[in-house]
């Protein structure tokens, strides 16, 4: 029987594992990538294996992905330790950084100086070079994962993205302002583990990589 018309009690919260993509070749030159569709370096397909099995007995009910390859092929990894099928979701992409895609921080330090500086104090209404702004992408960004959040109470899912989605959503559940500086580590196909209670957000567990001992550290670009 489907259970879609079983009653649910929707207070019950839904377990979320969101993860990052495996690592590209260009986070590991620092370079930005922003929605330029970057796909895994041979570390990344390592840790999207690692990660999958990881996870594998988590129970879980549905795995949601950015459409971008480095992000899709991750979940793809853990669908197939998992039987489910990925659903992509192209509110779950990385930031669109502008101008500053393709480059690398020292680039983008030597190239534009004073935009370099606004990004660094992390300004809400800025956007480099025709970019999103910071404000619409954590807007964007928490509003995605909320409502996927929402359709299943109870139950577990996976949120594959990047990054920069996951620092919108740590900062969400942890009340932690957008121009605050990052203190907390987003290591590729890191694990974070947060509750959802249809009202509010709260963190469980943030960038456990242990699965991915044994082939040195998760990048953290």
């Amino acid at each position: 029987a489907s259970s879609e018309g079983a009653p649910r009690r929707m207070h019950e919260p839904t377990r979320v594992f969101a993860l990052r993509h495996g690592q590209t070749a260009w986070n590991a030159e620092r370079r930005i990538q922003g929605q330029l569709d970057v796909p895994l370096d041979d570390t990344g397909r390592w840790q999207a294996a690692r990660l999958a099995q990881a996870l594998a007995e988590e129970g879980l009910a549905a795995i949601y992905s950015s459409d971008l390859q480095r992000a899709h092929a991750t979940a793809l990894a853990l669908a197939a330790t998992t039987g489910l099928a990925v659903s992509t979701q192209v509110a779950l992409r990385e930031r669109f950084f502008g101008c500053f895609e393709g480059t690398t921080f020292a680039e983008i330090e030597q190239r534009w100086p004073e935009d370099a500086l606004r990004w660094r104090r992390r300004e809400a209404g800025f956007g480099p070079g025709g970019g999103e702004p910071l404000a619409a992408f954590h807007a964007r960004s928490v509003a995605a994962v909320t409502q996927l959040a929402a359709r299943h109470p109870g139950q577990a899912i996976a949120i594959v993205a990047h990054g920069g989605v996951l620092d919108c959503l740590h900062r969400a559940a942890m009340r932690v302002a957008l121009d605050a500086p990052r203190s907390w580590q987003l290591g590729n196909a890191s694990i974070n583990r947060l509750l959802y209670t249809g009202e509010v957000w709260t963190v469980v567990g943030w960038n456990d990589a242990a699965h991915l001992e044994g082939r040195g550290a998760a990048g953290t670009v």
